[in-house]
Parts: C-alpha cells; sequence; structure tokens
C-alpha cells in the first residue's frame, strides 16, 4: 500500500510541476506580446514622424526653387525687353 501511496504522489506532484510551468509559460508569452505590440506601435509612430518631416522638407525644396524659376525667369524677360527696346530704338535711329 505505502508504494502505491508513494507513486501517486509522485504523479501527483509531477503533473503539478508541469501544470505551474505551462501558466509560466503562458505569462511570458501575454508579456512577449505586449512588449511586441509596443515596439511596433512606437515604430510606426516614429515612422509617421519621418515622412512628416520628409515631406515637409520637400516641399520647402519646391517652394525655394520655384521662387528661383520664378526670379530668373523675371530677370530674363527683363533683359529680353531691354534688348528689344535697345533693337527698336537703334532701327528707328537707322530709318531716320
Amino acid at each position: 500500500m505505502r508504494l502505491i501511496f508513494g507513486r501517486a504522489l509522485a504523479i501527483a506532484l509531477l503533473a503539478s510541476s508541469a501544470l505551474l510551468y505551462a501558466q509560466d509559460a503562458a505569462k511570458d508569452t501575454d508579456t512577449a506580446a505586449k512588449d511586441t505590440g509596443h515596439a511596433t506601435k512606437v515604430a510606426a509612430k516614429d515612422t509617421a514622424h519621418g515622412t512628416k518631416v520628409a515631406a515637409k522638407d520637400t516641399a520647402h525644396g519646391t517652394k525655394v526653387g520655384a521662387q528661383d524659376t520664378a526670379k530668373g525667369t523675371a530677370k530674363g524677360a527683363k533683359a529680353v525687353a531691354h534688348g528689344v527696346k535697345k533693337g527698336a530704338t537703334k532701327t528707328a535711329d537707322a530709318v531716320k
């Protein structure tokens, strides 16, 4: 009888330790899932911020480029107009 009781006790001990390990593994899995979710959230937030900054810098560069182009076009138009005016004056002088 003592032998059967000892075996039953050993089996109960093994079963309870397996149950405790299973609960610990479940807790570890839950913690890992929470950590992964947090890391994903932070990475998405950082990516969105980087995209926003890049878009802002691109828009600024486009604006500056457009202003420089407009300024150059205005200067070119003014120089052409001046040349046309001089040419017309010389032509008028030559006709006289």
